[in-house]
């Protein structure tokens, strides 16, 4: 089963943080990690403001081939970065355990980055390894993401949702109890047969799309 992790890392204790540096309040985007010619090319977007220093900062890192405008919207510029991942860094290391990125954002002393990793497993190597470089990740967020077809509501119907919602909300899964079956049920004009086939209908199709996504997404 696959896990998606929010994290925190502060810019100078990884390379793409050394590498996209940036000043004051500017913001710098990691759009997406593109393998080109087998090796992860970075897009990253950045105000255009900073076009000039940003582009200089950049080239001088010994890691780097060259960063090339894309194009320009906005007052923003993206870039297409090219460069060489030491071995054994961070992003490498995302690499080897099949890790992908979602989304990262950088500011002059903090990146906020989502990744997705495949298994439950990988998320702990990768964890051994920052732990073991005394790298400083904080994580501030694990979750299992839902199954692609579930919808807003992780597949509920709008009856189970509102029946679901107003059970908890009324206390009938507190304890005690505050509310019976059979009050639910008159408040919805329905039987207590089918009340309770509602919320065990609703409970079975929320646990499915959340805790028991399948195991190859």
């Amino acid at each position: 089963m696959s896990v998606i992790v929010e994290l925190t890392i502060p810019s100078e204790a990884f390379e793409l943080g050394q590498i996209l540096r940036v000043e004051g309040a500017t913001q710098v985007t990691l759009e997406t990690m593109v393998p080109l010619g087998g090796k992860p090319t970075p897009f990253v977007r950045i105000s255009d403001g900073a076009r000039r220093s940003f582009e200089n900062s950049v080239r001088e890192h010994e890691s780097v081939r060259d960063i090339t405008p894309v194009n320009t919207h906005d007052e923003e510029t993206l870039y297409a970065l090219e460069w060489e991942p030491p071995d054994g860094s961070l992003f490498d290391r995302l690499t080897d355990i099949g890790a992908a990125l979602l989304d990262a954002t950088g500011t002059a002393d903090r990146w906020r980055i989502e990744l997705r990793f495949p298994t439950h497993d990988a998320l702990s190597t990768f964890q051994e390894y920052y732990i073991e470089e005394d790298i400083p990740v904080s994580v501030e967020k694990i979750y299992n993401p839902t199954k692609p077809d579930a919808g807003p509501w992780y597949g509920l119907t709008p009856v189970q949702r509102e029946t679901l919602t107003h059970a908890v909300e009324a206390g009938y899964y507190s304890l005690p109890r505050t509310i019976s079956t059979k009050e639910l049920a008159a408040e919805f004009d329905i039987s207590d047969q089918a009340a309770t086939e509602r919320l065990r209908r609703g409970i079975s199709t929320l646990v499915t799309n959340t805790l028991l996504t399948l195991e190859d997404e």
